[in-house]
């Protein structure tokens, strides 16, 4: 197979990638009527969890206490991410929680620059602003809500959290960790202190739950396919893409969450809702395109 077939390949595995997170959304909000969020967490991560240990078995042998101490660092902000994004969730509806997620890659940069005392260069100030307004389109004074809920604040906030799991993670990759065991022990650490947290949370774990066939498939789905299928199509298009096209391509996430909770929900989609997301993508495409151009 030629290099160009394999780009292309992995291309289409990294817009797969996005939509499969985007339908991820559609689940997440269907499944909050019948499993707490903070469970709903810790179950598809313990399940995503396992099922990369038994593929990747081989590998544990690698295990050495810088990895999980990096493993644990880099999986609080993955924890901190799904919790406040699946709780969120509750309080919004599942294309806002898409859209307000993305603003993670405009957070990226700033990040680096107070870690590694590297400015941004200008384009990621107007980034900025175009996301801010943006999500001012999108959550204040829209016809489903009427301003800014508490669903609203913690995807914002949950945009911080992926912001910093990515900016630690490409940083241990850089370093010269497995990215595959670092994903694996990043899951566990998820799991682990979802299952902490979710008593006081959601109360005491009913397992009646688990008859309902649509929880089952909730778990399936966001376990197998949204966390395990999901960060290994995007770790393997991220060594075959360029960095800023790939990030192009999951940024789609968004729009397809926006798509499914229209056909699947049957969420409102207004227009001062569709020029907020025009804004949003706008500023997350200016960021990665010109953030590649000043690279070379």
């Amino acid at each position: 197979m030629n290099k160009k077939m394999v780009s292309v390949l992995a291309s289409a595995g990294l817009i797969l990638t996005a939509a499969i997170w985007g339908f991820s959304f559609v689940i997440v909000k269907d499944s909050l009527d019948y499993i707490g969020p903070v469970y709903m967490v810790a179950i598809r991560y313990t399940l995503a969890a396992l099922v990369m240990a038994l593929i990747f078995i081989k590998k544990l042998n690698q295990i050495n206490p810088k990895l999980l101490i990096r493993a644990l660092i880099s999986g609080f902000f993955l924890y901190g991410g799904y919790i406040t994004q699946t709780i969120g969730c509750n309080y919004t509806t599942a294309g806002k929680n898409a859209f307000l997620t993305t603003i993670y890659v405009i957070l990226i940069p700033f990040f680096t620059w107070i870690m590694y005392k590297k400015r941004p260069g200008w384009y990621v100030f107007l980034a900025a602003v175009l996301s801010i307004t943006g999500i001012g389109f999108l959550s204040l004074g829209g016809s489903l809500d009427g301003g800014v809920n508490i669903g609203d604040v913690l995807t914002l906030i949950c945009g911080i959290f992926f912001a910093l799991h990515i900016v630690f993670t490409s940083k241990y990759n850089a370093e010269g960790e497995d990215p595959l065991l670092l994903t694996m022990f990043q899951f566990v650490t998820v799991a682990i202190l979802a299952w902490i947290l979710a008593p006081f949370y959601d109360g005491k774990f009913d397992p009646v739950i688990l008859n309902s066939g649509r929880v089952i498939f909730s778990i399936l789905y966001l376990g197998l396919f949204s966390s395990m299928v999901g960060f290994s199509l995007q770790n393997i298009g991220l060594k075959y893409v360029n960095s800023s096209l790939a990030s192009i391509f999951l940024g789609f996430e968004s729009v397809f969450g926006i798509i499914f909770s229209t056909i699947f929900l049957h969420e409102e989609f207004t227009l001062r809702m569709g020029i907020g997301c025009a804004l949003i993508f706008s500023a997350v495409i200016l960021s990665e395109t010109m953030g590649a151009a000043n690279k070379y």
